[in-house]
């Protein structure tokens, strides 16, 4: 019984040789291959999976052989006979194969042989020329001037020629010999003629190729000779070659590069007196102006950056903390950038001085961007060369400024931002500040992307309120509280006073300022958390001195604090201060301002009247809610409210109505003042206390407290009550601070109401012991 072996990608022919591995013949007939065995080829339609054997898939042609050799190095050699016709093949389950019927289909001889022969030899050429191109060319021609037949010249060329699994089928379907021999030439003669094209072309090509090399040689000697000429005669080198010049050293990216020699074959198209001469000169040069050059990570010195920030800055802890945490990060992966801060606070706080004292101590290049009161997107991402006067947006032309790619950037008062019909510059930093966007960000101007991931963005803002939450989102927010008044003084002492004595170009020897006078200063001729509006006092007090020193006075002059209204030309100003009376119905209450912390004090009335509810003092909403929440809560408190407002009106007003006034934070304050209106019991002006109540007694975490207790402790109060989930932020208050006030953490108003004596505290009586 003969052996079905499925075979695919090959042309059967009788009185061939099929040569297949030992393992494939196993593979494919379940069986170890012997001399001697008939073979039937099941020629496959294409490479079939065992899953989709089926009767369908394999062409009815093929041949039928027998082994004639299996060798030690593992092949089998199977030598074609005659051609066949399958009828019927069943597939069993187990994926083998059996052919039911077979007709054998010899072919008809209608060649003379001598004819035959003569053509075979010209095949043969033929075939020899059609692999000339080859690698191994020699080693084809020489196996084809061993082949005998026509069958062979089939296998060779099956196995060379780029012929199609159809074409390869239809040889073996052909029933006279002559029509084999015309089909095997006509495929040789295709094949040879496509290859003569391809050989054209790739001439033409390679030709193309020797053209553009020899150019770009010419090019080069060119350019070296100009560089001669250039350097011989510098006075006669053109704009257009200067810009050159500037573009080939300029380092830039393969894109800039592209953009760069097409706006200069443009420029060099363009007349020196044509309006887009201009133009297109400036863009050149602003491109070429700014640094493409990738700056190489340099190492960290930790201790150096540390002694810089605190000889820079006093005070500040916790600020310079998570500074040098970010350094260190940065130093120790290697990183140009790291997370993008936020600096929150006061003005004069030292939010934009820092970040050039971290540019000092990483080494690198400082830039500070404005962006208060920047409405245009423009500003942001540049203006379209398209537009008349264009111009880069403020963070490239921060980049041309510093010369180059990794410099600390300062975005300054970034809560400044406003929305018009232009744009929402803010939307335009969302690309800037994020890490994953910035490192391709694209100026309208510059209309090819820059790398931004190098630079050290640094935020600065007063309050968080204005700014977009998910600009927001992409920062780490640092809070800059205000300063105390003994941090203020040491930084008068250490940095205000020896630079404005010195910028006033006064001898050190002949001015020096006493400490009442540096404190006087302070508490009496500032109102802020920040320490500009000092630094404004100590420079009109050395302008004064130098205005004496300029008309002749020799002695050395030494500031007293009695000496201030007159070198200032000013009064003290105006500060909350405590009252001396006790009167029901006014309580302390502590607020947060753009500048630091302030005193204010609620002050409540009751006027015959029908019972209205009258509010003064420029309250927002916000705090008139508060009014009406502590007027509920005093009602369901004091039943005696009720009877009292039927006749009466209740006024409460905030002092300095000039001043506008809003927040839940005098929630507790309002609830206090109002009970001790009714109830006629005074509370002590020494205790203040600050927190937003809910209609069920509860005291609520506030914002702003490091700010309102040094408000507290410089106005003298004693006792400040706070809301009991603030008790955290304690940890950040200054000890001298913390030393002048007793702060008492509560949860429940009635816990203030019983401490300030206006309800009885409850006392537990002991259960009696029955007999």
């Amino acid at each position: 019984m003969a052996i079905i072996v499925p075979i695919y990608n090959t042309v059967l022919l009788p009185d061939t040789n099929i040569y297949l591995t030992s393992d494939s013949y196993k593979n494919a007939t379940g069986q170890e291959p012997a001399v001697g065995d008939r073979i039937i080829f099941a020629i496959e339609k294409k490479a079939l999976s065992t899953d989709e054997f089926r009767p369908e898939n394999f062409y009815p042609l093929s041949v039928s052989g027998t082994i004639t050799e299996v060798s030690n190095s593992g092949f089998v050699v199977i030598k074609t006979e005659s051609r066949i016709n399958i009828e019927d093949i069943i597939v069993y389950s187990d994926k083998t194969l059996e052919v039911l019927s077979i007709i054998r289909k010899p072919m008809t001889n209608d060649l003379d042989p001598i004819d035959e022969k003569k053509r075979v030899e010209q095949l043969k050429s033929a075939l020899v020329k059609a692999t000339a191109n080859y690698q191994w060319a020699l080693g084809a021609r020489n196996f084809i001037s061993q082949l005998k037949g026509m069958e062979d010249i089939i296998s060779a060329m099956a196995q060379w020629l780029n012929i199609t699994d159809e074409e390869k089928y239809a040889l073996l379907e052909e029933n006279l010999r002559s029509n084999l021999l015309n089909k095997i030439e006509q495929y040789i003669y295709e094949y040879t003629e496509m290859t003569d094209v391809t050989n054209e072309a790739s001439a033409a090509q390679e030709n193309d190729n020797k053209k553009a090399y020899r150019e770009m040689a010419i090019k080069k000697q060119i350019e070296y000779l100009q560089k001669e000429l250039d350097d011989m005669h510098p006075e006669n080198v053109t704009d257009i070659r200067k810009m050159e010049m500037k573009i080939q050293s300029s380092g830039m990216n393969e894109t800039a590069r592209r953009e760069a020699d097409k706006v200069l074959s443009r420029l060099k198209q363009e007349g020196s007196n044509s309006p887009e001469y201009g133009n297109l000169y400036n863009y050149l040069d602003f491109l070429t102006s700014i640094s493409w050059k990738k700056e190489r990570t340099k190492k960290i010195d930790f201790q150096a950056a540390e002694k810089i920030l605190d000889e820079d800055h006093y005070g500040l802890k916790k600020v310079k903390e998570r500074i040098l945490q970010q350094i260190a990060v940065m130093d120790l992966n290697k990183r140009q950038s790291g997370s993008i801060l936020l600096f929150v606070g006061a003005p004069g706080t030292g939010k934009t001085s820092i970040g050039r004292s971290i540019a000092n101590a990483l080494k690198r290049k400082y830039v500070r961007v404005a962006l208060g009161g920047v409405r245009d997107e423009a500003d942001i991402r540049g203006h379209r060369r398209t537009y008349i006067g264009a111009m880069p947006g403020r963070i490239m032309d921060g980049i041309q400024k510093a010369g180059t790619s990794n410099p600390v950037m300062v975005l300054d008062e970034i809560d400044k931002l406003s929305m018009s019909y232009n744009g929402d510059p803010a939307s335009a930093l969302l690309e800037v500040l994020d890490p994953e966007q910035n490192n391709t960000f694209t100026d309208h101007y510059m209309n090819v992307p820059y790398d931004l991931s190098d630079v050290l963005f640094i935020c600065t803002a007063n309050t968080l309120d204005s700014i977009p939450e998910p600009l927001l989102n992409r920062m780490e927010v640092i809070d800059f509280q205000g300063y105390t008044a003994s941090e203020k003084y040491q930084i008068a002492q250490r940095h205000l006073i020896p630079k404005a004595i010195e910028k006033m170009g006064i001898p050190n020897e002949q001015l020096e300022f006493s400490e009442d006078a540096i404190r006087s200063i302070i508490a009496d001729y500032t109102m802020e958390g920040g320490v500009r509006g000092l630094k404004k006092r100590i420079d009109s007090v050395c302008r004064a001195i130098a205005v004496k020193l300029a008309r002749g006075h020799q002695e050395k002059i030494v500031i007293q604090a009695s000496d201030l209204p007159t070198l200032l030309d000013m009064k003290p100003l105006h500060h909350e201060k405590l009252t001396v009376q006790k009167n029901p119905g006014i309580v302390t209450g502590l607020a947060w301002t753009a500048s630091g912390g302030e005193i204010l004090f609620i002050e409540t009335l009751l006027t015959k009247g029908s019972g209205q509810l009258i509010v003064t003092g420029q309250l927002g909403d916000v705090m008139k809610e508060s009014v009406r929440i502590a007027l509920s809560l005093v009602k369901s408190k004091f039943p005696e409210a009720d009877k009292i407002l039927k006749t009466h009106d209740i006024h409460i007003h905030v002092p300095q109505g000039a001043v506008k006034k809003d927040g839940p934070s005098a929630g507790i304050t309002l609830t206090t003042a109002l009970a001790s209106l009714i109830t006629k019991k005074k509370v002590s002006p020494l205790i203040a206390m600050t927190g937003e109540v809910s209609l069920r007694g509860g005291v609520m975490p506030i914002g702003g407290l490091p700010e309102k207790l040094m408000a507290a402790a410089r106005a003298g109060v004693k006792t400040v009550y706070i809301p009991k989930e603030n008790e955290d932020d304690l940890k950040d208050i200054a000890p001298e601070v913390k030393e002048k006030l007793t702060i008492i953490p509560v949860e429940q108003v009635d816990e203030v109401l019983k401490a300030v004596g206006i309800l009885k505290k409850t006392t537990r009586k002991p259960k009696q012991k029955q007999a």
